[in-house]
């Protein structure tokens, strides 16, 4: 299996595990305590919520759920592929990101649901976008298929087989970059709450625009089919 990214998507997946890191410790640390960048959390919490009967949480939950998978619908509708693929309207994607986030900060301080669902459907959005290359999975708002890269990895050592170091390499670094976002977004949460995603925010951006750069400095046309 090919692992020869270019330097866009390396540069992106960990840029993007960075943001997702900072969006996600600050739905954590924020009114509801609710991650909103992965769903399995979400999803035994629904399962414990439908069992107690409370249905205001579970109203909640269903929620992230929902705005998450709207999140990665638009994603979709926007690039109409699931392969990186140079060319296609990321910019877009991520512009629709950052207004997201921005979007979830009045929401968030005034102790609104809606923030919460705001985020979730940024990261849904994101985690679409950034899904294969060259068979290649590639995950950034949530980290198990990195851990279990590195743990196959790892296995292979002990059996002495080759390390596919190439992928060994983007799973450690998507993972260090969420773990330092984590770090950053709780820093900045501690010190100005929930303005705290306007960082975020305001990378998407750059790396939304770092991307059109890259693409037009390379020749490369908007696809067509998007």
């Amino acid at each position: 299996m090919s692992m020869r990214l270019p330097p866009w998507v390396w540069i992106g997946s960990i840029a993007l595990s960075c943001i997702a890191g900072m969006v996600n410790v600050v739905g954590y640390l924020g009114f509801e305590h609710q991650a909103v960048s992965h769903l399995t959390g979400t999803t035994s919490l629904l399962g414990a919520a439908l069992v107690d009967r409370d249905w205001r949480a579970v109203a909640h939950l269903w929620g992230v759920l929902i705005a998450f998978c709207a999140g990665a619908t638009l994603s979709g509708l926007i690039l109409q592929d699931d392969t990186l693929r140079l060319g296609r309207r990321y910019g877009v994607t991520l512009t629709l990101e950052a207004a997201l986030l921005v979007a979830a900060v009045p929401l968030f301080g005034n102790a609104h649901i809606a923030g919460a669902l705001l985020a979730a459907m940024a990261c849904g959005l994101q985690n679409a976008m950034v899904t294969t290359y060259s068979g290649a999975l590639v995950r950034t708002t949530h980290l198990s298929g990195m851990f279990t890269d590195l743990g196959i990895g790892l296995g292979h050592l002990i059996r002495g087989r080759a390390l596919p170091l190439r992928r060994l390499t983007l799973s450690g670094l998507i993972i260090g970059g969420f773990l330092a976002g984590g770090i950053v977004g709780a820093w900045l949460y501690a010190r100005i709450g929930y303005h705290a995603l306007l960082l975020p925010a305001a990378l998407t951006g750059l790396t939304g625009t770092g991307y059109v750069a890259y693409r037009h400095w390379r020749g490369v046309p908007s696809d067509p089919r998007t």
